[in-house]
């Protein structure tokens, strides 16, 4: 359990960043601890994300100590690390329901506190969020300061050197901090780097740097000679180069866990004017040995006891049928073993696409293109037009990221590139921006494109092999966790294109259901003795079947776990116009608002998506 607040002597004491900054600088290692071991205890008692908060104790602290929050603007990248801002920000009793259901969300929020600046959890928009809020204060005339907080995974995507490259042009004052906890772009982390940060960022540096280019400015050759020498001194200290070809002024590296020397580099930054890029690097995990160990382990974790760590499951006997990520895995190595112009691609998600075995197994045909969905889908498209067959495992939230080049580079030249679509539908804890809820609804209006809803494990594995044996764009949309719990076949075969199957005959009402729902479909059938339609293909839709069963049934009804407009329904519903249907029709899914963050189980009910909720929706209808 969570200490008592009064066993953290300074952490108890602090309701706001007021509170904080009026501690004593001598005061902020200490409080650091607290804040680390706090974080440590509440996140092993609620799951959520640990290394990446543990790793960014100290900036924390140091940003809030330094900037006038909320009229500073912190802007966070991604989201996975400001569990320390939630702390600090008047959160802390919160963090006991965090990612629960009416709790704490897992990410910044704007409409949960005045400190989180911007709504993320995507990766990647910080620098662009943070520029228009500069230019904002720019023009409105407005002192505060704006910082954007970005993580070296993040700089992988193209949208942050998109914001990169325009802030020069924009004539703002911006702070932008790299907050390097894992990539090698750095020499190691010292006092001498220490030293030039806090030299570089300091007022002496500045005025020096400007008296001597007032001096050489009557002599144009000497000045540009004085900055191209600085820029080569520089650059054999610092690898900023980069970052200064931008416009920005780069500083560091500076070691993260410094607190004094974060806070003293912060403070002289704070008073410069301009574009100022510095970089922190951090160490994911910090301050429990087991998650600098295994970062990736405990990235984001269940409950857990910090004095045991996370402690690996038995495994049952007989072993459990796999999940739907597990299948894809197991799928994609079986079908690379049998064709080797196979190619697996992912934007930098490995673990969570089910992509671990295949990585090992055929590492010359697995690509980690890093957080750039946008790049992933035309790198596939590329592959595919030389005659490989790229499949790209990504999850359905980020995919909307890519949908430009979905639809451009790969559905207009009807390119044989296979989506292997993850967390399809709610996902539970992370909420809003992870919810695979609009999917459906984007992906059927795609000419060229097949898409198709598996209802268990082992149609999972079906329609993968379906989709690998067409020669043109498809995509396979399947839920997070576990199925009903279908055995998988190590057979494959293709199934037919566009054809649904009935899985129970009744009277009167038929279920046309779409991938998960089947299941719940079912239960709510037994007891209104109503035929249930598997219907496995969104696009094409299996109009001969939706024809025959509104021809012997009076009550239509369509079950989706995507949104109820635009989505698999919507399809149906033109099929029915178009034969004059005059039944009735009732379209179930998700709602025409964005579903909170809770337990998967919970939101469906609460969505009616559960086999009662189904049952009643229908009865109420009827």
């Amino acid at each position: 359990m969570n200490k008592p607040h009064e066993v953290f002597e300074l952490l108890g004491r602090i309701e706001s960043p007021a509170d904080l900054r009026a501690l004593e600088r001598r005061e902020l290692p200490q409080l650091c601890n607290e804040l680390r071991e706090f974080l440590l205890q509440s996140v092993a008692r609620t799951g959520g994300h640990l290394s990446s908060n543990l790793g960014t104790v100290e900036l924390t602290v140091a940003l809030h100590y330094v900037f006038n929050t909320p009229d500073d603007r912190l802007v966070w990248d991604v989201g996975h690390q400001t569990y320390a801002h939630k702390v600090l920000t008047g959160r802390r009793d919160g963090m006991d329901r965090l990612r629960m259901r009416g709790g704490l969300a897992g990410f910044p929020r704007r409409d949960e506190s005045e400190y989180d600046t911007f709504g993320v959890a995507h990766s990647s928009t910080s620098i662009s969020a943070a520029l228009g809020m500069a230019v904002a204060a720019r023009r409105m005339n407005h002192p505060r300061r704006v910082v954007a907080i970005i993580g070296d995974g993040a700089m992988s995507a193209g949208l942050a050197f998109e914001a990169l490259n325009n802030a020069e042009s924009a004539d703002c004052d911006l702070l932008v901090i790299l907050n390097d906890n894992d990539m090698s772009i750095s020499p190691p982390v010292g006092a001498l780097h220490n030293y030039l940060a806090r030299l570089m960022s300091g007022r002496f540096y500045t005025a020096a740097r400007r008296a001597g280019e007032k001096v050489l400015s009557a002599a144009p050759g000497m000045l540009e000679l004085a900055k191209r020498a600085e820029e080569h001194v520089k650059g054999m200290l610092l690898p900023g180069t980069l970052f200064e070809e931008f416009g920005f002024n780069y500083l560091g590296p500076v070691d993260g866990h410094d607190v004094d020397t974060l806070t003293t580099t912060l403070h002289n930054l704070r008073n410069l004017r301009g574009l100022q890029f510095l970089h922190v690097v951090t160490r994911k995990g910090k301050g429990y040995a087991p998650a600098e160990v295994d970062p990736i382990q405990y990235h984001g974790v269940s409950k857990f006891d910090p004095g045991a760590g996370i402690v690996a499951k038995a495994v049952p006997v007989p072993a459990p049928v796999p999940g739907y990520t597990q299948v894809f895995g197991d799928w994609l190595c079986d079908i690379a073993a049998a064709d080797t112009r196979v190619v697996g691609i992912t934007p930098a998600m490995r673990e969570g696409s089910g992509l671990v075995r295949f990585s090992r197994e055929y590492p010359d045909r697995y690509f980690d293109v890093g957080i750039a969905e946008q790049h992933a889908v035309t790198f596939g498209a590329g592959l595919a037009c030389d005659g490989m067959k790229p499949v790209i495992a990504i999850y359905s939230t980020f995919l909307q990221r890519g949908y430009d080049q979905l639809v451009h580079d790969v559905a207009i030249q009807n390119l044989p590139v296979m989506f292997a679509i993850d967390r399809g539908g709610l996902v539970g804890a992370d909420g809003p921006t992870h919810h695979g809820a609009l999917d459906l609804s984007y992906l059927r209006c795609v000419p060229n494109l097949t898409v198709m809803v598996p209802s268990d494990e082992n149609e999972t594995r079906q329609m993968l092999y379906t989709a690998y044996s067409l020669d043109t764009p498809t995509a396979v949309r399947y839920p997070r966790g576990n199925g009903p719990g279908v055995p998988v076949e190590a057979k494959m075969a293709a199934l037919p294109v566009g054809k649904a199957e009935v899985r129970r005959r009744g009277t009167g009402i038929a279920f046309l259901a779409f991938g998960s729902m089947v299941a719940p479909c079912l239960k709510a059938a037994e007891a209104l003795d109503a035929t249930v339609a598997n219907m496995r293909f969104v696009k094409p839709l299996d109009v001969d079947l939706v024809r025959e069963l509104a021809a012997t049934h009076g009550t239509i009804v369509t079950v989706e776990e995507n949104v109820v407009m635009g989505g698999a329904g919507s399809a149906v519903l033109e099929a029915l116009a178009a034969i004059g249907y005059a039944g009735k029709v009732v379209q179930l899914g998700l709602p025409d608002s964005f579903v909170e963050h809770g337990d998967p189980g919970g939101l469906l009910k609460e969505c009616g998506l559960d086999s009662d909720g189904i049952l009643g929706q229908v009865r109420a209808r009827m």
